[in-house]
């Protein structure tokens, strides 16, 4: 009897164990089918007769390497993929996790949609769970190791706050990633592509990635590009700091790329003609700078998550901006793809009918251009010496940043007008496509960096008068005037907040604006009720261009 009673709490433990390790993730929100299907499916493809045979033969590798920044996005995110992703039954929830990397929905500021988490950590997965700001602020560690872009921050065993660099914390995958670059490399045609190939598999094993950024710059004849390796801060709403993980394949649209490329002589001008006092506009674009259109092919790691991007302004290195600029890359399928799909059915719904007219694909394009421009003037060191911006806005800082994009890329439009490089230009296509486009982004949320930015320009131009809304149709139209004047002021407040490196001016704006007010919600919801897409997922792969794995 005593052994049967033995071997009965064995078996019994044995099988609370298995239940242990076969927990099952819920949904916490109703119909998570309807929330995937918010999602508009678009096929990432190209043109593959532009390219040669040793680029084909090329993208395998690339497109193996950039699955490696898929699962290392995961770390960052919340930890082990496998491990989340195994305790998901449902196959609805499991897509919808996998679009949002994690339980928490980033288009709606990050509430949780799997029960039992709550509140997305501010740091994901870069710092311990527990950490408070106050206890970093205190930590006796160098500033540069504080606020360096590729390490993770950890507790030793007596709960102290260390320093792990990414080459030490990932580096199994990110010594296949180096091999993978150079295989890919010894396809090269070009150059340019081969040293910089070459230089980021040297930079994923060191996390030294100057040399490898200012190669990029120098690309200038390549049709394969590739942007790999951690990236923007985003994800790291903590202090703003810590890169995440991306991979991204474009194929180069040569024919657009030539319309665009004159707009680079005209860096200068455009720097001159910023609404602020000469002490906020006296650094220089450096002549390095380009601006290309590309079919992006794929889409890895943080690039992916959610909100999908449909241009590129890198790098982020201030260093490489003084050197040589910035690369703006234009990705037009995927642009195309949010415009056709979201844009226009958003503009069929609150735009004023006699306004409609004005929603127009080259507007949109130019609009998002020049955004990417934007984030290459202005100031990157602050005017009083208090260093570069980035470090002194914090965690508010690309907020701010891209707040100043988004705007200065329309102003910029109304710029070019007057210089005549835009003589037969309406600009209130610019306007009207404009004021739409911040419908499309103000559906990703006010929590992220693009969110709370979308925010503080919508407040703003509502408290100007730039728009009115139609009580009876529900519908906004466009003031030319005061949109202009909105325009013009809201670019001089955030320079000079940049230049300043006033952190507290930069908070009281977006804590003042940054905010989703009920007419507008509901407006929102209007949207949604519509059944109109909140962003786009991909067919994406080496089949879809037929090929295959090396």
């Amino acid at each position: 009897m005593y052994k049967n009673y033995f071997f009965m709490s064995i078996l019994i433990a044995a099988l609370f164990a298995s239940c242990k390790q076969k927990e099952v993730y819920k949904a916490s929100v109703e119909n998570i089918q309807d929330r995937v299907n918010e999602y508009a499916e678009f096929t990432l493809t190209t043109n593959m007769s532009k390219l040669s045979e040793n680029e084909k033969q090329m993208l395998p590798y690339l497109f193996e390497c950039a699955d490696i920044m898929e699962e290392l996005f995961w770390k960052d995110a919340i930890g082990d993929k496998t491990t989340f992703l195994n305790k998901i039954q449902d196959p609805a929830l499991k897509t919808f996790a996998e679009i949002h990397y994690g339980p928490w929905d980033r288009l709606r500021n990050d509430e949780p949609f799997i029960a039992g988490f709550g509140e997305k950590p501010a740091g994901a997965n870069y710092y311990p769970a527990d950490i408070t700001k106050e206890e970093f602020e205190a930590w006796d560690a160098p500033a540069d190791v504080k606020q360096s872009w590729y390490s993770l921050i950890r507790r030793n065993e007596n709960g102290q706050l260390i320093n792990v660099p990414y080459h030490e914390a990932y580096s199994a995958e990110v010594t296949k990633a180096a091999e993978l670059l150079k295989k890919a490399a010894a396809f090269a045609d070009d150059d340019g592509l081969k040293n910089y190939l070459l230089l980021r598999a040297e930079a994923l094993l060191t996390d030294d990635y100057l040399a490898s950024d200012l190669a990029w710059m120098d690309m200038k004849t390549n049709t394969i590009d590739f942007v790999v390796g951690p990236i923007e801060s985003y994800e790291d709403a903590f202090m703003g700091a810590r890169a995440a993980h991306s991979g991204q394949i474009l194929i180069k649209d040569r024919e657009w790329s030539n319309k665009v490329e004159r707009f680079n002589s005209l860096l200068p001008e455009l720097q001159k003609r910023l609404p602020v006092p000469d002490d906020y506009k006296k650094e220089e674009p450096a002549a390095d700078s380009d601006n290309n259109v590309y079919d992006v092919v794929y889409y890895a790691g943080d690039c992916n998550a959610a909100s999908k991007n449909i241009a590129i302004n890198l790098p982020n290195d201030p260093r490489v901006h003084e050197q040589k600029g910035s690369r703006k890359l234009q990705l037009r399928n995927a642009m195309q793809a949010k415009f056709n799909k979201i844009l226009v059915p958003i503009s069929d719904l609150l735009i004023d009918e006699s306004q409609r007219k004005n929603i127009t694909f080259d507007a949109f394009f130019e609009n998002v251009m020049f955004h990417e421009v934007a984030h290459g003037l202005g100031v990157k060191s602050t005017i009083n010496g208090k260093g570069f911006v980035k470090d002194n806005l914090k965690d508010l800082y690309s907020s701010i940043e891209e707040g100043k994009a988004d705007i200065l890329g329309l102003f910029f439009v109304n710029q070019l007008h007057e210089m005549g490089e835009y003589k037969d230009k309406n600009l209130m296509d610019n306007y009207v496509t404009f004021m739409a486009g911040i419908f499309r982004s103000i559906r990703f949320g006010a929590s992220s960096a693009h969110g709370k930015a979308n925010m503080v320009r919508f407040n703003y131009f509502m408290e100007k008068g730039a728009f009115t809304r139609d009580t009876e149709t529900g519908t906004y139209q466009v003031d030319f005037d005061k949109m202009t004047e909105a325009m013009n002021s809201l670019a001089k407040e955030i320079i000079t907040i940049q230049g300043d490196g006033d952190y507290n001016k930069a908070k009281a704006m977006i804590d003042n604006l940054g905010t989703i007010q009920p007419q507008l919600q509901a407006d929102l919801d209007r949207i949604g009720a519509a059944g109109i897409p909140r962003d786009i997922i991909f067919k994406q792969g080496l089949d879809v261009l037929g090929l295959t794995k090396n």
